[in-house]
């Protein structure tokens, strides 16, 4: 700001001669002055709230010098101590619990764990919702804690590898194929049953069947026949008795009878087919039954 000041002053000849002066006067003055003054109170006052704020998150979030209360950093890593609770995607080499404590998972919705490759596409998946768990991978494979293998599944099929296979449903268990083991054996004092309700049932074995019953009987009921075949070898029925209560009775002439015609043999016909007959002094198969 410039104000000019005028002066008097007397020349030789002693006339007054005015004298102008300038004075320069420099500030800000009037509502730009209250403006400013009002900037600045605003300026120290968010100052003055950001420091509060800050002194705040940290009482809050509990930051010290090892971390972010239970969130500590170490050389390993990280430790969290409590219940956390995450909102976004973790990513993580290895997850361990305390030693004195189980490592718990939970969700409202599913708990997915995804394993990425290089390239980032996923080539392992557990999923567990709220209905059912998925897993998505090349092969599954169940170990005990001294690395032995207790069960393993592929594309080529299922292996129990501890060697022995327990279904303790009351339903037992349902194949839809064939199933290959060395040995199926029920519970004990629990009577074991193969059954296939629409078709047929078959075992067979390179170096044979065999059906054994410690405490009760071995029952065999189909709708159709019952086929025993041996390639190369005999069919043995290790019993104390053998009963074949419904097979057809043959009739012999009368000079075969006699005092024989309490005893029964036991014929076959070429086509396999076994019937009974009266016995006589010699065989009476041929002449008792048209086969």
């Amino acid at each position: 700001m410039v104000r000019e000041q005028y002066l008097t002053t007397t020349d030789e000849s002693g006339a007054l001669a005015p004298v102008t002066e300038y004075i320069y006067m420099i500030g800000i003055y009037g509502w730009r002055k209250r403006c400013l003054y009002l900037f600045v109170l605003l300026l120290l006052i968010i100052l003055v709230v950001n420091f509060a704020l800050t002194i705040w998150i940290l009482r809050v979030m509990w930051f010290n010098t090892e971390g972010m209360g239970y969130l500590q950093v170490n050389e390993d890593g990280l430790r969290l101590e409590g219940e956390s609770e995450f909102l976004f995607p973790v990513y993580a080499q290895e997850i361990d619990s305390r030693e004195d404590s189980a490592l718990l998972v939970h969700s409202s919705e599913n708990v997915t764990l995804n394993a990425r490759n290089a390239s980032g596409d996923v080539t392992g998946s557990v999923s567990v919702g709220p209905s059912q768990a998925e897993g998505f991978g090349q092969y599954f494979n169940i170990s005990s804690n001294h690395d032995e293998n207790l069960f393993y599944a592929d594309v080529n099929g299922a292996v129990v590898g501890k060697g022995k296979l327990r279904v303790t449903g009351p339903e037992g268990a349902i194949f839809e194929h064939s199933v290959r083991t060395p040995m199926v054996k029920a519970v004990l004092n629990k009577e074991l049953k193969l059954e296939s309700p629409t078709r047929s049932l078959s075992m067979d074995a390179p170096k044979g069947v065999h059906v054994k019953a410690l405490a009760g009987n071995v029952d065999v009921t189909a709708h159709f026949d019952i086929q025993l075949h041996s390639t190369a070898g005999l069919l043995i029925l290790d019993a104390e008795s053998v009963r074949l209560p419904t097979l057809p009775v043959g009739e012999a002439s009368d000079e075969f009878l006699g005092i024989y015609n309490t005893y029964y043999e036991v014929c076959v016909c070429p086509s396999g087919k076994l019937f009974i007959s009266k016995a006589a002094v010699t065989s009476t198969c041929s002449e008792s039954q048209d086969c």
